[in-house]
């Protein structure tokens, strides 16, 4: 099985090379920066704060995406330390628009993991589906800026919706 999930990595990351081109670099790239540390997350549980008028519908998007964090970033990432995929850029210089290199483990991916926490907890009106469609763009962007894998970006996918329906459980946000 492992050698399927692997050979499906290989051919996304092909056809994504054959895609990559200067016209797609900062959308992708811009996606990835702006969701490091959960950031365009947490504006997103700001604005629903401002127009719901309670402030602590951000507190409580900080407070789940801050466990989710903990969790994939710290022991479920230890768990894995799969390897990034390979990168033709030196490794000392550094990255496009800003963006910044990983330390942790590449399996599972924080940044889908976070968007799909987020996506999750801010479901159930209209714009549901712009929530998931924006955690797929950024869970991509993280193949496209070969930050990661795509089996790493299914597996935070997974992993952040799960958190989410438990956080939609322990700190809903309506």
């Amino acid at each position: 099985m492992f050698s399927r999930v692997h050979a499906l990595d290989l051919r996304i990351d092909a056809w994504v090379e054959r895609i990559r081109s200067p016209q797609l670099d900062p959308v992708f790239y811009g996606l990835s920066s702006a969701a490091d540390h959960g950031l365009l997350w947490l504006l997103a549980g700001a604005g629903r704060a401002a127009r719901s008028g309670d402030p602590a519908v951000a507190l409580r998007m900080g407070a789940a995406l801050g466990v989710e964090s903990l969790l994939t970033n710290g022991p479920i990432k230890a768990m894995f330390r799969r390897v990034r995929p390979e990168d033709d850029r030196p490794p000392e210089g550094p990255l496009p628009y800003g963006m910044h290199r990983p330390i942790t483990s590449s399996f599972p991916s924080g940044h889908a993991a976070s968007g799909f926490t987020a996506a999750t907890l801010l479901a159930g009106g209209p714009a549901t589906p712009l929530w998931f469609a924006l955690a797929a763009l950024v869970a991509s962007s993280r193949v496209y800026t070969r930050m990661h894998h795509t089996s790493d970006i299914v597996a935070g996918a997974a992993l952040g919706i799960g958190l989410g329906v438990i956080a939609r459980r322990l700190v809903p946000l309506d």
